[in-house]
């Protein structure tokens, strides 16, 4: 940081303070604040007081240690109130998109369909694959279909499969209610769906649900890569965490935003 003599250093140290903290350090006595914001003992306990007067830092009970408040959220929920799914989503979105990971995409059940409502795509010109915002395919055969799916009760899949009548769009397309229903039931022990050339032949997707603050499923996030070159246990082992933790993260900054999208289970 330059010494720009509009900064406020006494701001910068309170900063420094609040960040001592974290996953592996939630409590912290004041010499472990001193020592990890680069202060003295004397700084760092006026600057520690201060912040438990405005309620951001507490003192534990019964102890000499310090931790954070709920009130430090509030920054940061404040940020992206105003923000929908789409926005939340676009940077996680572009961070996936690699050489290993060609699209991402963002979708949300509507009928017996998964709308696309947004995409990063940086390959897949070669299988002339052009999917933009709006566009629809069947849930049944895509991976952000039963993402979404696997978090529903077993009698709404069922009724949403039997009501989409489902039949061969690829060589590779499951048709069977059954075979759905297993394929439905194994994303949700697994935590992501994962479609093999089912919609379109020479694409593989894998998807994990975005979930609301009561564990409804809102939309889906995919991840998009062509099946050649790669063995679809080795497409599973390069996308699988990358697209569950970034569907994590979104439906976290989802409850925080308190947002939804809108979804239709029948028609």
């Amino acid at each position: 940081m330059s010494d720009d003599k509009n900064t406020v250093k006494s701001v910068v140290k309170a900063f420094t303070v609040l960040q001592a903290f974290g996953p592996d350090a939630s409590e912290l006595v004041l010499a472990d604040v001193a020592r990890a914001a680069g202060l003295d003992n004397g700084t760092a306990f006026r600057l520690l007081n201060t912040l438990v007067s405005l309620g951001y830092v507490e003192k534990v009970p019964d102890t000499r240690r310090f931790r954070l408040t709920f009130k430090c959220l509030d920054l940061g929920f404040n940020a992206i109130a105003r923000s929908d799914l789409r926005s939340l989503a676009r940077p996680l979105l572009r961070a996936m998109v690699s050489d290993r990971i060609e699209a991402a995409s963002i979708g949300v059940l509507d009928g017996q369909e998964v709308v696309y409502i947004e995409r990063i795509q940086a390959g897949l010109a070669r299988l002339a694959v052009d999917v933009r915002i709006g566009y629809r395919i069947p849930a049944y055969s895509s991976a952000l279909g039963r993402a979404i799916l696997s978090r529903m009760p077993v009698d709404v899949q069922r009724a949403l499969l039997e009501a989409s009548s489902p039949r061969q769009l690829t060589a590779h397309t499951v048709t069977e209610i059954d075979r759905l229903l297993a394929q439905i039931a194994q994303a949700r022990t697994d935590g992501y769906a994962v479609s093999d050339q089912e919609t379109v032949t020479g694409l593989r997707v894998i998807a994990a649900p975005i979930l609301d603050e009561d564990g409804v499923p809102i939309a889906a996030l995919s991840a998009v890569a062509p099946s050649f070159g790669r063995t679809l246990e080795e497409f599973i082992a390069d996308a699988s965490e990358a697209t569950c933790e970034a569907a994590r993260r979104l439906s976290l900054a989802v409850r925080a935003a308190g947002g939804t999208a809108a979804q239709h289970t029948t028609t």
